[in-house]
């Protein structure tokens, strides 16, 4: 069974199990999962690196085996019909 990918907003931890080249783990917030052909198995991802207080310190893209990522925090969905509106839908 496959993993699941993680979802836009999420907090995960990329460590070495997700993809070599993160010898040391770094934190991110997911921005979004990049529909790229890749191996099985792996996904390529756009994300915010995190600093240890949480702020955004860059952006980047990775390519990470999802097996390997450990989700610290998954963004609860959005229920039909409360999804936020801009304001061009608003009616006067």
């Amino acid at each position: 069974m496959r993993e699941p990918l993680p979802t836009p907003g999420d907090l995960i931890q990329v460590t070495r199990a997700a993809s070599v080249q993160f010898i040391k783990p770094i934190g991110c917030r997911v921005i979004r999962v990049l529909d790229w052909i890749t191996y099985d198995g792996w996904c390529w991802l756009d994300v915010y690196q995190l600093d240890a207080k949480g702020d955004a310190v860059a952006r980047r893209s990775i390519f990470v085996q999802p097996a390997g990522l450990v989700i610290q925090r998954r963004t609860a969905p959005v229920p039909v019909g409360q999804q936020r509106r801009s304001r061009s839908n608003v009616r006067p």
